[in-house]
């Protein structure tokens, strides 16, 4: 099977088109893909440059490119679109139903599904962001009764940035706290979490898969030794269960996914979605 060049384009910074586009390609194991981004296509000079290289990846490659692209204006999209090559236009698929739908038409205006037209929804995320990194890692804990939710877990595994995720996209206020081996001894709560119990909520990770990441971070140290990850992993679940702490293994799960779990299952709702 040939390598294939997948191109995703935006008239913007390209999040949204490579967010859905990688969604769609997590289905199609095995392929050899090559991925590149071609943002801020806002000129009729600029969709030629992108046509021309979509073009020569085809070329290069010996099977078509595919492009997933979310340019929202027509005579951009247009000479995109005239590329040799699988074009999927995530905006064209769904903007006609809605127009239907609401019985007006869209504004097409480009860069809306990441811009300013929400500067409340900003500010909160903003904000939140703020806490989280001033919130991490049990640096200081003076603001944990503001926090939504707190995530407990064992070191490295996955709580900044499971709280930065949660901040960036729903605005909520995360904080995180690291369960010590001193703290897992006493089978009990560190001090500063007991009565901010039902703000909890605890990750936890396959022993061979954190020392992997450990090794990485302080090999042959005790901190990544089999006993001590075993050690912490096991005591950490088991205080998960005794005090009824929901959790979730983030071994195999993406930040997307984990951040998904805090927010439904432990019935945050979300700031901000805009």
């Amino acid at each position: 099977m040939p390598n294939r060049t997948v191109f995703f384009v935006s008239d913007q910074t390209g999040v949204t088109a490579e967010t859905m586009g990688h969604s769609l390609l997590t289905q199609f194991a095995g392929l050899k893909l090559s991925t590149v981004t071609l943002p801020f296509i806002a000129s009729r000079e600029k969709a030629i440059e992108a046509r021309e290289r979509i073009n020569a990846a085809t070329v290069a490659d010996g099977a078509q490119s595919i492009v997933f692209s979310t340019l929202i204006q027509e005579e951009w999209r247009v000479e995109v679109q005239a590329a040799n090559a699988v074009f999927l236009d995530f905006f064209d698929a769904f903007i006609g139903q809605l127009e239907a739908a609401f019985g007006v038409k869209s504004s097409h205006a480009a860069g809306r599904a990441h811009g300013m037209a929400n500067a409340e929804g900003y500010a909160a995320r903003i904000n939140a962001t703020n806490f989280a990194l001033s919130n991490d890692d049990g640096a200081q804990t003076r603001d944990f009764g503001k926090a939504d939710v707190i995530l407990v877990g064992v070191s490295r595994s996955g709580k900044t940035p499971t709280c930065l995720y949660l901040a960036l996209h729903y605005g909520i206020h995360a904080a995180n706290y690291p369960l010590t081996e001193e703290d897992l001894e006493t089978g009990r709560l560190p001090a500063v979490l007991a009565p901010l119990r039902a703000k909890l909520y605890g990750l936890t990770i396959e022993p061979d898969r954190l020392q992997q990441i450990r090794h990485e971070r302080r090999p042959n140290s005790k901190y990544a030794s089999a006993n001590q990850v075993a050690f912490e992993v096991r005591e950490a679940r088991a205080l998960f269960e005794r005090l009824g702490i929901p959790y979730i293994d983030t071994t195999h799960c993406s930040v997307e996914e984990i951040g998904s779990r805090v927010v439904h299952e432990s019935g945050i709702g979300r700031r901000t979605v805009a």
